[in-house]
């Protein structure tokens, strides 16, 4: 009998702990670019990325099953200098449902085309919020991060705070690893550090701001008055000149053409002819890359 009781309150403790993790990623390794990859230690390492990212508790805040933020992580190893360390790239998706609707809008989609680490066969990979030693460890930490900072910062005003700050921990702490990704001010659209610093510095509030707005008072409003919400996501554009006249090369605005543009110019099609106008005369010269989405604004 009694250990019938144990074996009840494992379940649920097991249960509860299952529960509480705030990530439900899906892991994909392409190998397709390594001459004669290693099978097996691919599966461990797959199986150990796996692990790190959802069954690590990443913050002190209770999840349900159902509330996991959706992610996927694909790496891509295009290179090998031996048999335990590798090259390539990594890509970082996530998204979130739009309230009371079947629509999921995404939030954060990042290419790191700087990955480079080191896995041996069977190897633990275990996080540890107070240094770095494993560069693997530190980029997925990192990201998974970032993906919790976007999803609270959709969902209250400066929400993601906390875990930005984490993920500028990890990367000061990686600069003594000595490898690519987190070298500081690179200019680069894809570096880890400027990614970091954008979103912890002071001058991206407007960002965090327009991240709130478009999506908990614009998207998450549309199910319940269309016009209400396309209004109030096309007021949330106004904070863009400002991040732009303050941070005219902030890899910020990458984050946002992957993720954003697409969207907005679907919302705005059914908007007026004046509120198309404002919008494209925002967009517009933010965005040079994404003129012709923009444009379709007609």
């Amino acid at each position: 009998m009694k250990r019938f009781i144990w074996t009840i309150l494992y379940l649920l403790v097991s249960a509860s702990f299952l529960q509480a993790q705030e990530l439900n990623a899906k892991l994909t390794i392409n190998t397709q670019q390594l001459p004669s990859p290693n099978t097996q230690l691919i599966s461990s390492l797959e199986s150990q990325v796996n692990r790190l990212l959802n069954e690590q508790k990443w913050t002190e805040v209770t999840f349900s099953k159902n509330e996991r933020i959706n992610c996927n992580v694909i790496i891509t190893l295009s290179g090998q200098t031996s048999e335990n360390s590798f090259s390539g790239e990594i890509q970082v998706t996530s998204q979130r449902p739009v309230y009371n609707s079947s629509y999921v809008t995404s939030l954060f989609n990042f290419r790191d085309t700087q990955f480079e680490f080191s896995y041996r066969q069977g190897e633990s990979l275990d996080y540890n919020n107070i240094s770095v030693d494993n560069n693997l460890v530190a980029v997925i930490s990192f990201y998974a991060n970032i993906i919790i900072g976007l999803d609270f910062d959709s969902f209250s005003l400066n929400g993601g705070r906390p875990y930005f700050s984490k993920a500028m921990d990890i990367a000061n702490m990686a600069q003594s690893l000595g490898t690519k990704g987190w070298e500081p001010f690179s200019g680069r659209n894809n570096n880890r550090y400027d990614l970091a610093m954008a979103l912890t510095e002071e001058s991206s509030s407007p960002f965090h701001t327009f991240f709130y707005n478009y999506h908990r008072t614009g998207l998450d409003e549309m199910s319940a008055n269309a016009s209400r919400g396309r209004i109030r996501i096309i007021e949330s554009l106004n904070e863009l000149p400002n991040l732009y006249s303050a941070r005219p090369s902030s890899v910020l605005f990458s984050v946002l053409a992957e993720t954003k543009i697409d969207e907005i110019v679907r919302i705005s099609s059914q908007a007026t002819e004046e509120e198309k106008q404002s919008v494209k005369k925002i967009l517009l010269p933010i965005f040079p890359t994404k003129s012709y989405n923009i444009n379709q604004l007609k």
